[in-house]
């Protein structure tokens, strides 16, 4: 069972369909986890849409009713399957995958750091799964701007809390860690960011430069 959970802000932008792709993807797959989180979202759509039934109708232009119309035929949005066990994959990673995580294309950054990178259609947001080798240390490191993180598959801890499958957990920009994969499995985790890792260790800091952002 999920220990860490998105805020409830979170979960009422993720309700009202104003959260950017990237992001809304990552709080789904978490919605595929914690039960908790679903309740608080249906709760959330509920009353959200009690309150779009109390607004007074408003005529619609025929230029908006004619750029509605012309996205009928547009791909439906993200979603996911409402899957709940914790054992299998979220139906929205199924999706996007469509593999298993040994058959993806894994890009190696340190020693116990690599990385898979995922497209949502989102430009403003790197959409990637992470693989800590059990045991691996990310170096000390901060962003710049926000981190999603949810993990999929072991875990980690980083001085704070240790977190599980399930668990999703939110940095700002200011935030400096350095998370360790638990020893016995690697850890794979889903992260969001809207700026790319910068290490602080000086063992480290000449990665840098070549630390892009990969948004698509």
């Amino acid at each position: 069972m999920a220990k860490h959970h998105p805020s409830n802000d979170f979960l009422m932008e993720h309700a009202a369909g104003s959260l950017p792709v990237a992001q809304a993807a990552c709080v789904a797959a978490h919605l595929s986890y914690c039960e908790r989180c679903r309740r608080t979202h249906d709760q959330l759509q509920t009353v959200g849409g009690a309150m779009l039934e109390r607004l007074e109708p408003v005529a619609v232009s025929e230029a908006l009713l004619d750029t509605v119309l012309s996205r009928l035929e547009d791909p439906a949005p993200l979603t996911y399957s409402g899957q709940t066990e914790a054992s299998e994959l979220p139906g929205l990673l199924q999706r996007l995958i469509n593999k298993d995580f040994g058959q993806l294309v894994w890009k190696r950054v340190t020693r116990a750091l690599s990385v898979s990178y995922l497209s949502t259609g989102d430009k403003s947001y790197e959409f990637a799964l992470l693989r800590i080798a059990a045991g691996g240390r990310i170096p000390e490191h901060t962003h710049g701007g926000s981190e999603m993180t949810l993990v999929l598959e072991g875990g980690f801890s980083d001085g704070r809390d240790s977190y599980h499958p399930g668990d999703f957990i939110f940095r700002s920009g200011d935030d400096t860690h350095a998370p360790v994969a638990l020893d016995g499995e690697d850890c794979i985790c889903l992260t969001v960011l809207d700026a790319p890792l910068r290490f602080t260790s000086w063992q480290h800091r000449w990665l840098n430069p070549f630390l892009k952002l990969r948004a698509s």
